[in-house]
């Protein structure tokens, strides 16, 4: 071929497990709301950075510490982890993959995840408790975005391998990863029912 595709960005999504989902998640959600009535602090530090939502990002932020089911799901996340480490050819023989952070996010109706990515991270990802229908997925930005100074726009209908942003949808039940320069976001959620999450850092140093 003339044209080969060079340095791409891989995004990794997959169930979490093949079975025992539905009741995995009922014991996430309720924990989650259970922290979120508890953490007085993350209420407050979600009124000055999160708007209108709940994360424990800036209050309890490795709850695989505290919490029995957050432990099985980081136990269940390394296959996971491994596979896509597999899949960008990481050399991990000196040093593992370790997860460094674990946190919730609750986003009602109207609440929006703005840009962002993980600094001093080196994998990051998602976990889907509980989506509602049409509920906004994971929004990645082309990272090389501003290096396209002279470039032509693409097309309404491009392949999505050339798009500039790409929705990866959410679905609660499956695990998304990817690494954690990759600048994401998540738009307005437009239903009544919460959004639940779980996010989470992997780190090798």
């Amino acid at each position: 071929m003339a044209t080969r595709a060079y340095f791409p960005t891989l995004v990794y999504s997959a169930a979490l497990q093949q079975r025992g989902t539905v009741a995995f998640n009922q014991r996430l959600l309720r924990e989650c709301r259970q922290l979120r009535v508890d953490d007085v602090a993350g209420r407050r530090w979600s009124r000055q950075n999160y708007p209108g939502g709940y994360t424990s990002y800036g209050s309890q932020h490795r709850l695989y510490e505290i919490s029995p089911t957050f432990e099985a799901l980081r136990k269940l996340l390394q296959p996971h982890v491994s596979a896509f480490a597999r899949s960008v050819d990481w050399d991990l023989r000196a040093r593992r993959l370790t997860m460094t952070d674990c946190w919730i996010n609750i986003m009602p109706q109207r609440v929006v995840h703005s840009l962002h990515l993980h600094p001093l991270a080196t994998l990051s990802g998602t976990y889907y408790v509980q989506v509602p229908d049409g509920a906004p997925g994971i929004k990645f930005e082309d990272p090389r975005l501003e290096r396209f100074m002279a470039a032509p726009p693409r097309k309404h209908a491009c392949r999505e391998h050339n798009r500039q942003w790409v929705t990866l949808p959410a679905v609660a039940g499956q695990v998304v990863l990817f690494e954690s320069w990759l600048r994401h976001e998540v738009t307005a959620n437009t239903r009544r029912q919460e959004r639940v999450s779980i996010s989470f850092n992997f780190s090798w140093f």
